[in-house]
């Protein structure tokens, strides 16, 4: 009965173990996601300055007399417009509107995967303990059947950590 308590116990280790490293890495996915979002939130901010400018210009270049000023304003207005354009789409550093929501949506998806993990090895956990508490008890009352449900128990964690590690994402199959 030691015996199946320190290998329960052991199990818990790694199921803790494994369920503080989903969580930390859920944490640094969802600051990345929640980055990226803030700067596509800046770019959009960005971008509809400049496109209010031009069309404010634009609305004032009828005013204008040719000439000098004329043609410097109309270089502003296509200077502001391609700007704009750079902000709704940047491929080359890859930090456009459409650039940054993408970014943000693999973030946002290694997260959830993460999450699905801990919650994985939390059920885990639960049933480790839940064992160790029952084969305890096996020593005190001598009910051999709570030996049998501790390590029960106990393989049914070592399956629920696999699904951690190998498709955590089974959750969303059952939601």
């Amino acid at each position: 009965m030691a015996l199946l308590i320190a290998i329960l116990a052991l199990l818990l280790a790694f199921s803790e173990m494994g369920g503080k490293y989903a969580e930390r890495e859920a944490v640094i996915h969802n600051l990345e996601a929640s980055d990226l979002w803030a700067f596509f939130q800046a770019k959009t901010v960005r971008r509809t300055t400049v496109q209010v400018a031009a069309e404010q210009m634009e609305s004032q270049l009828g005013l204008a007399a040719d000439g000098p000023v004329k043609s410097a304003m109309e270089k502003r207005i296509a200077d502001w417009k391609q700007t704009a354009d750079r902000y709704e789409t940047e491929p080359s550093t890859n930090e456009g509107r459409k650039e940054l929501a993408a970014r943000a949506k693999v973030a946002e998806q290694k997260r959830d995967h993460e999450r699905a993990r801990n919650e994985l090895f939390e059920v885990s956990s639960a049933f480790l303990q839940i064992g160790i508490v029952l084969a305890s008890a096996m020593i005190i009352t001598g009910i051999a059947m709570l030996a049998w449900i501790a390590g029960g128990l106990g393989g049914l964690s070592v399956l629920v950590m696999l699904l951690a590690l190998l498709k955590p994402d089974i959750l969303h199959l059952l939601h």
